[in-house]
């Protein structure tokens, strides 16, 4: 059964940093592209970052220069690095792995952003 777990997502401060993990069982995650997502209240999903399967990281212009993704494949863990956070980063945040037909999600994690 594969399952994601992400965990550290919290209340933080404007300009503050959160860090996101996202821990897959089930499937060797080298294997796998890894996604984040996040969907505020109201809104689409949204795209944030993909890991790839070389380890590089696209994010969407929303984030870039302000979040940083890496993979762990040896600890099958995924990070969401979160700095500068401003009040619109505020959602639940997803990963989400994929290859081929395969696709699986977390449950998410509530980030707030707020003074």
């Amino acid at each position: 059964q594969v399952q994601l777990v992400e965990s550290g997502g919290g209340l933080v401060q404007p300009g503050g940093s959160l860090r996101l993990s996202c821990t897959v069982s089930g499937i060797i995650l080298s294997n796998y592209v890894l996604d984040w997502y996040r969907q505020a209240p109201g809104k689409q999903r949204e795209f944030i970052t993909s890991a790839t399967l070389g380890g590089s990281c696209n994010y969407a212009d929303s984030v870039k220069g302000r979040f940083t993704c890496s993979r762990d494949n040896a600890k099958n863990t995924v990070i969401l690095q979160m700095n500068s956070l401003k009040p619109e980063d505020a959602a639940v945040y997803y990963c989400n792995v994929w290859r081929d037909t395969d696709n699986y999600w977390g449950q998410g994690t509530q980030v707030t952003v707020s003074s």
